[in-house]
């Protein structure tokens, strides 16, 4: 651990939604979710307006339909959008130091201590990330982000997040356990929902109370290596340095379990939730997959590797379980498996997602109408047909798949720059507008309009 405050934690605040506000002027200050916007999906960011009404990161599409009102945008990721102001933010941080480590599209580690010519009193880094904030929220048009500075990578990113939005926290050499004792002991790295509860039962709630605890104890409960780790980690004692990275190639979860598992069942809901966490980094990377691949380890250590490749990159999580089930079903698990795993590789920025008719079966079957808004209908009085196939007129609301995604970049010859605010039964409603212009009208038009084109995201 430093002797200085040294290493920041900057993370952009609600960065996907932040984006979709500032280049939408008719959602800002309104509830937005981004992320799978069918009933199969999943939230990958939801706008602090949002938040309010409970819905959060990797809660299902469906239960954050359920919690916010009428009005609330469930928009599809743009990875492209999210990149460009990504580009931007890293860059800015690169003028403050060479030595930045890009954990993700939206957040990174500085080592202010690398360029040694900063001042790194209290005072004087707070006066350093203070004008970096003001520049991102400049050179963005108008994103936000917190950021922590400590002695070590895990207090900065404890920091980071103690004050969101638009926070500061400098904790000042001397000040760790201070700041550390009263806080849960979820914000420690490896304590999951899993080791939490099981703290829990031995009274371990706070950071204070895991200091407190000896570590023959914490072996004794969570094993050599994590209770050791843990223990150390209560200390505030993190050595790990900021370091330049290369871009990943690809990314993986896997679970070690207890006992072995022989139960297809359980093992198909092991799947699943590997699955969302890496289709979660991968909707926070802003990247798609090509290859998917699962590793297993049988009761007696022997290892195999199972990979499909697609015929387009995704970052469905639907599509990546598909995969892996289909590989996981070709692999007798009759002895028991004690490791499992799910992988993506061939990283890319793009995506041709693979068309899916689920929701227009979901339509036909609802005895949904075949008609959508006329042109020229306003915002007021349009209904856009939803997945359950029923109408709501409370703002966008997504109907039946085709080319278009809501919240898609578009641009029609006459009307000019705009969004897709709905679409279904072949017709597409799209609101002309952007990141410099008062919230704007709302036309129809049929999907395959000559005049309508897919379009870059805006310039702020």
């Amino acid at each position: 651990m430093r002797t200085q405050s040294s290493i920041m934690h900057l993370d952009l605040d609600a960065f996907f939604a932040a984006v979709e506000q500032r280049d939408k002027p008719s959602l800002r200050g309104k509830p937005v979710c981004v992320g799978g916007v069918g009933h199969r999906g999943v939230v990958a960011t939801a706008s602090y307006e949002a938040r309010v009404f409970g819905a959060h990161s990797a809660m299902p599409t469906a239960e954050a339909r359920r919690r916010c009102p009428a009005g609330t945008a469930f928009l599809y990721p743009r990875g492209a959008a999210y990149r460009k102001s990504s580009r931007v933010v890293m860059d800015l941080l690169r003028e403050v130091s060479p030595v930045v480590e890009q954990v993700s599209v939206d957040e990174a580690y500085v080592d202010l201590s690398a360029p040694g010519t900063h001042d790194l009193s209290t005072d004087g880094v707070r006066a350093l990330v203070g004008d970096l904030l003001a520049r991102i929220h400049d050179e963005t048009g108008g994103l936000t982000a917190s950021a922590g500075v400590a002695s070590s990578k895990m207090l900065a990113k404890i920091g980071s997040d103690l004050e969101k939005p638009n926070g500061l926290v400098v904790v000042a050499p001397g000040r760790e356990l201070e700041v550390l004792a009263p806080l849960s002991v979820r914000v420690i790295g490896g304590v999951g929902p899993a080791t939490g509860n099981r703290l829990r039962t031995f009274g371990v709630e706070t950071v204070a109370d895991l200091q407190r605890m000896q570590v023959p104890d914490l072996v004794s409960i969570l094993g050599e290596s994590h209770g050791k780790g843990l223990h150390e980690l209560a200390f505030a004692r993190d050595d790990r340095e900021v370091v330049v990275e290369r871009e990943a190639k690809s990314i993986s979860a896997e679970e070690t379990f207890e006992t072995d598992i022989a139960d297809r069942h359980r093992l198909e809901r092991e799947l699943h939730g590997l699955t969302e966490r890496v289709a979660g980094r991968l909707t926070k990377s802003a990247t798609f997959a090509r290859t998917v691949s699962i590793k297993v380890r049988h009761h007696d250590f022997s290892t195999l590797t199972r990979a499909e490749t697609l015929t387009h990159p995704t970052g469905d999580p639907v599509v990546v379980l598909g995969v892996a089930r289909r590989l996981l079903a070709a692999v007798d698990v009759s002895d028991g498996l004690r490791l499992l795993g799910v992988g993506v590789s061939g990283l890319t920025d793009h995506a041709q997602e693979q068309i899916t008719f689920d929701d227009v079966v979901e339509q036909i079957e609802a005895g949904q109408p075949d008609e959508a808004p006329a042109e020229g209908v306003t915002e007021e009085v349009l209904a856009a047909p939803t997945e359950s196939g029923d109408l709501d007129t409370g703002g966008p609301q997504w109907g039946a798949r085709s080319e278009w995604s809501p919240g898609q970049d578009l641009r029609h010859d006459v009307h000019g720059d705009g969004w897709v605010w709905g679409r279904g039964l072949g017709r597409v409603t799209a609101r002309f507008e952007g990141p410099t212009t008062a919230p704007g009208p709302v036309h129809t038009f049929r999907a395959d309009d000559p005049a309508l084109q897919p379009a870059d995201p805006p310039q702020w």
